[in-house]
């Protein structure tokens, strides 16, 4: 066959409709494997990818949102009464507020001095030669002064030390209001993290405390609380200082009603080492939508041909010994003349070349 006609042949068959022979094998055996994994192919499309990954829906995942704080407590420090204004920096403001702790108290450009609490390792002493003078314990609170004095009223002594004033222990009940906003903009739509149809509003605030269980919907948090979560002892950033992470991460399904609980919005706290909130927000939304629906519902049905694919090849590699099988499936049955009328019914003698997965239907010899 020369060049020439082996581009023509190629050609002329270019053109040529195939489609697939259905053949029925009765073995059990295929059927359940066939079954089988037709079912776990239905069952990972309607279970993972409609139910659980909501393949249904068109997203939305980077949202527009704006954040709130304010701090309010007070506490008292020795005679004095200090308010936001003085240990809240800002006070009030976007998404990042801190509180001060502790404070440095020079009178008269003097630092005090006092004696080293007891738990502070090396602090204990005999005399006055177990100080060093100018010596900084990173575990202590302050630079030891190189004398040995009595701790407060008890019968021990401890290295004197210039130190801080005492930690704002009162603030683990300061509490901290978080209102946070965020817009969808692809689906024009706006949530909030207060409910906007709470009955006497600004009294219910004025009273709750955040609560997963109790208050879901009450911005207002305890320092101690969110330390908590945080899983840090509040005594402890009282004296080291923190930097904790309040996230929040919306996740809508806009398919619902805004009261429905299946919308679901979690808090989730990172401690780090510094002494501020840092509030980040992220915000994920779905709703229904035809495009991605038709989408993945044609490609479930065409997923589902992968079971006739995989049973085809078991069927005629592990059970069609003598290519009953294989010679049925690539064949074509010719159409058989009726006897009364041999001449008048044209037939064609189908012929297929080795190895050929299709039949020819195209060059007949009459019969």
């Amino acid at each position: 066959m020369g060049l020439l006609e082996f581009i023509k042949d190629y050609f002329l068959g270019f053109w040529d409709y195939e489609t697939p022979k259905i053949m029925v094998v009765k073995n059990k055996k295929l059927g359940v494997i066939y079954r089988g994994v037709q079912f776990l192919v239905i069952t990972y499309f309607i279970w993972y990818v409609f139910i659980s990954q909501k393949a249904y829906q068109d997203s939305e995942t980077r949202p527009e949102s704006s954040v709130y704080t304010k701090m309010k407590g007070t506490a008292l420090q020795g005679d004095h009464v200090l308010d936001m204004v003085e240990y809240v920096r800002p006070s009030e403001g976007g998404d990042v507020i801190s509180t001060i702790l502790r404070r440095v108290v020079t009178h008269n450009q003097r630092q005090g001095t006092c004696a080293e609490h007891f738990t502070v390792p090396s602090a204990n002493c005999s005399k006055d030669s177990d100080c060093v003078a100018g010596e900084v314990n990173f575990d202590g609170n302050g630079q030891r002064t190189g004398r040995c004095v009595p701790y407060y009223n008890q019968t021990f002594k401890t290295c004197e030390i210039q130190t801080w004033e005492p930690a704002l222990a009162e603030a683990i009940n300061f509490t901290v209001y978080i209102k946070n906003a965020i817009h969808f903009p692809k689906f024009k739509v706006l949530r909030g993290n207060i409910k906007p149809n709470k009955r006497n509003g600004q009294k219910y605030l004025n009273k709750c405390h955040y609560n997963e269980e109790k208050h879901p919907y009450c911005p207002i948090f305890r320092l101690g609380y969110i330390a908590e979560q945080a899983r840090e002892k509040f005594s402890e950033l009282c004296r080291t200082g923190g930097v904790i992470g309040v996230f929040i991460n919306w996740k809508c399904d806009l398919d619902l009603d805004p009261s429905d609980k299946d919308g679901e919005e979690f808090r989730t706290l990172i401690k780090a080492f510094g002494i501020r909130l840092d509030v980040i927000v992220h915000g994920h939304a779905g709703r229904f939508s035809i495009i991605p629906t038709i989408i993945n519902t044609v490609t479930a049905m065409t997923s589902v041909g992968i079971c006739s694919i995989i049973c085809d090849w078991i069927m005629l590699t592990f059970i069609d010994k003598n290519d009953i099988y294989s010679d049925r499936k690539f064949d074509d049955d010719s159409k058989v003349p009726s006897p009364s009328k041999p001449l008048t019914v044209p037939t064609e003698l189908t012929i297929i070349s080795y190895g050929s997965n299709h039949s020819d239907l195209s060059e007949g010899v009459a019969l």
